[in-house]
């Protein structure tokens, strides 16, 4: 019964490969048409919109901002650090934003998540974008890494509670609007991430429950999906990360071993895609788009992709050691 068991393992991942490899050209031709059309045609005009965004001080965060602010968007930046947020609410006005309102709050905190809805409304009478951006990245083994669940439950807090709290007290506004919700997941939702159990996880949790939103509100408010690779940010530049004692801290060798020779997305060229996207009505933004291969061998031939990424990091450790 094993040997069957095992035979029918070594037969089904050639055959499923195969038949990925038949579908995707045809897929990828279909979503392409789609997507010429969807963006010929019915793309959202920003300009005298409102757009609140968290996580506006760094990062993808920052330069989302730089992007509405070219359309011609007002702005809510939501985030934790003052002097950061005032330097992009400075530049976003430069680039073609009317009007910039900036606002300190933690998304972790459900009172400062009603707080920062209530403020926008109340400055602008309106809400058409809420950007769920706010995240924080926890790198480490899983066996090694728990003090009390710290990191666990700090990095929850921030990238699954962060993008819920300020959902639920926007439904009304955005409702109003027909509004969109712009979610910043990442390909770690789906693909497997060693060293990110945490983190992994926090983004799992949002697309679940972001699909899931979607079918609930309806047609009166779309929800696009962000999931970027590898892109330059804090997370990724300084290796900025959550440490297992629940401190945050820059951590190179870290990242290097995580990303090591693997190309790194630049920001602009990264925000731009999530913009135009959502502007577009896109259910997902994965950037770039090549990682959709990776994600759809994660679902197809999931041997596969274990092997690729054990043999991955033990060049990449070997390299770095």
């Amino acid at each position: 019964m094993e040997f069957v068991h095992l035979l029918m393992k070594m037969v089904s991942a050639p055959l499923a490969l195969i038949i990925l490899l038949v579908a995707l050209p045809f897929l990828s031709i279909v979503r392409f048409i789609h997507s010429f059309i969807i963006r010929t045609l019915y793309c959202e005009k920003m300009a005298g919109k409102v757009v609140l965004i968290t996580g506006a001080s760094s990062g993808i965060g920052e330069h989302l901002a730089y992007e509405y602010a070219k359309k011609g968007a007002f702005l809510v930046l939501v985030a934790r650090r003052e002097e950061m947020l005032e330097q992009v609410a400075k530049k976003a006005g430069q680039l073609g934003s009317p009007d910039v309102l900036e606002i300190r709050a933690d998304v972790s905190q459900v009172d400062e998540c009603k707080r920062f809805v209530q403020e926008t409304v109340r400055r602008f009478g309106r809400l058409d974008h809420l950007v769920c951006n706010a995240g924080i990245a926890s790198y480490c083994k899983f066996e090694d890494g728990l003090i009390g669940f710290s990191n666990f439950r700090i990095a929850m807090d921030t990238n699954f509670w962060g993008y819920v709290y300020p959902t639920y007290f926007a439904i009304p506004h955005l409702k109003k609007s027909k509004g969109k919700i712009i979610v910043n997941a990442s390909v770690a939702s789906w693909f497997i991430t060693p060293y990110a159990s945490s983190y992994g996880a926090s983004k799992a949790a949002l697309v679940n429950f972001f699909d899931t939103l979607r079918v609930e509100l309806a047609p009166e408010i779309k929800i696009t999906i962000a999931a970027p690779g590898f892109t330059e940010s804090e997370m990724i530049n300084n290796g900025k990360n959550l440490t297992k004692e629940g401190v945050v801290e820059d951590n190179p060798e870290m990242i290097e071993v995580l990303v090591g020779k693997f190309p790194i997305r630049r920001v602009g060229v990264c925000a731009e895609a999530i913009v135009n996207g959502a502007c577009c009505g896109e259910r997902y933004v994965i950037e770039p788009s090549w990682y959709k291969m990776f994600i759809n061998f994660q679902f197809f031939c999931p041997e596969i992709v274990e092997w690729f990424i054990v043999l991955w990091f033990y060049i990449t450790k070997s390299d770095t050691s």
